[in-house]
């Protein structure tokens, strides 16, 4: 197959949670897959991270700090941001597209069987891709869920899971209870779990699941303390301590509070699976330092131009959102500018929620227009936010909103790119390589 056949190829499988040809439940399918690839999860050492929101966050400075301790580390997080070989990284370089190319075209027939979905198949490369290049640990994010994501094939050598809150209710259920059974489903017999997880009837849920399948349980509340001295969005600098030691002034890359716990889940979840963690702390430093460039991590809270301020946030849902907006109201209120919030959504994703809080926090919001086929379009984003008094502006596309934004801001104006995922991809390639 060419280059460009190959990627249509895959692009033309079913793709999203709501279309019932990818939403097919159970993980038969890929088990087959990983029997026709000769079961390659099989051959490599995994931490399988599911959560809410952070997963993202944690999975890449688990890797990163894997990576900066010497080992051979690969990272599977989705969705991609501006090409798909971005899912499968090892040591912060994504598969090459050559790579990629041979194997769709070697496993076709095995796909065109199986009839498999898009994530399926791309976890399914991660792995290969992974046992291909013989890596000493993978980090692997949950898509959606746990129980039944695709990535639970893995029998791993720690689980983590992040936070838990309401989020694609209409397929993990509409209680915390029931939302923190699913992503338990990545606990295995016998197998440590980290959770990072805070709510009652949440952590009562996942302890249940550790005790029947005789897992260790290892919860951050109990294991893990921390102060933050210092913090802005370049990042934050954090005294944390753990079961093994202290850690004095960690400079973290990823700014907002939100990340305070996901850096402590990171920290103490190294610890258990990075063999040179137990005897120098200097990957540690060094990984949740200089995570960007040991994991091609971007896209939270990133800033893309100080003045006027312009940030990038892939958050989706009403947490992550609002995560951004309470870190972005501290610079607001030290500059006295106004917000405005370049904005998308897709379907299923409370977006009177995010509306209630796009109104609170004041923005003044610019639909952006996103060709996918999840994409609300920008009227039906503007009915809803008018609806809850949210002062909402005409439509344009990522490019315009920039370039009036540069040209009309005052000084104290902040500009927030927010939304989806897509949001990076968007992005013009001058804006991309700024940061």
């Amino acid at each position: 197959m060419s280059a460009p056949d190959a990627i249509e190829y895959l692009f033309e499988l079913p793709q999203y949670a709501n279309d019932d040809a990818a939403a097919k439940p159970g993980l038969e399918r890929m088990e087959a897959l990983m029997d026709g690839m000769d079961r390659p999860h099989e051959a490599i050492r995994t931490v399988h991270v599911a959560g809410t929101n952070g997963k993202g966050s944690v999975s890449s400075m688990v890797a990163a700090i894997a990576t900066a301790a010497g080992l051979t580390t690969g990272l599977h997080t989705s969705p991609h941001l501006t090409h798909v070989e971005q899912r499968m990284r090892v040591d912060g370089t994504p598969a090459p597209r050559e790579w990629l190319v041979d194997a769709i075209d070697r496993y076709r027939p095995l796909f065109d069987r199986v009839e498999p979905s898009f994530f399926e198949v791309t976890v399914a490369l991660s792995f290969r891709y992974f046992a291909d290049r013989a890596v000493d640990l993978a980090v692997v994010e949950v898509g959606l869920g746990g129980r039944l994501d695709a990535t639970n094939v893995l029998s791993p050598a720690l689980a983590v899971i992040t936070n838990i809150d309401l989020d694609h209710t209409d397929l993990l259920g509409d209680t915390l209870a029931a939302i923190a059974r699913e992503k338990a489903g990545i606990i295995t017999p016998r197998t440590p779990v980290l959770s990072g997880v805070d709510q009652e009837e949440a952590r009562a849920v996942i302890a249940d699941v550790a005790a029947e399948r005789n897992a260790p349980l290892r919860e951050i509340r109990d294991e893990v303390s921390w102060w933050v001295p210092h913090a802005d969005l370049s990042g934050s600098v954090m005294d944390l301590e753990t079961p093994l030691r202290a850690y004095d002034r960690l400079h973290v890359a990823l700014p907002g509070p939100h990340q305070e716990t996901n850096v402590a889940l990171a920290v103490r979840a190294a610890e258990l699976v990075v063999p040179a963690v137990q005897t120098t702390a200097e990957p540690v430093y060094e990984g949740v330092r200089d995570l960007r460039a040991l994991t091609g991590f971007r896209g939270r809270l990133e800033v893309l131009q100080d003045q006027p301020l312009v940030v990038v946030d892939v958050a989706h849902n009403p947490p992550g959102i609002e995560a951004g907006l309470r870190t972005l109201d501290r610079i607001l209120t030290k500059r006295g500018g106004t917000l405005y919030v370049a904005f998308t959504a897709v379907r299923g994703k409370q977006l009177d929620a995010v509306a209630r809080l796009l109104a609170e926090h004041d923005a003044r919001v610019l639909p952006v227009p996103v060709d996918t086929p999840r994409a609300l379009p920008p009227d039906a984003i503007t009915e809803t936010l008018r609806a809850h008094g949210v002062k909402v502006l005409d439509a344009r596309p990522v490019s315009v909103a920039l370039e009036d934004f540069h040209r009309l801001a005052q000084s104290g104006d902040v500009l927030l790119l927010t939304g989806s995922h897509k949001m990076m991809e968007l992005l013009p390639d001058a804006w991309r390589t700024r940061a």
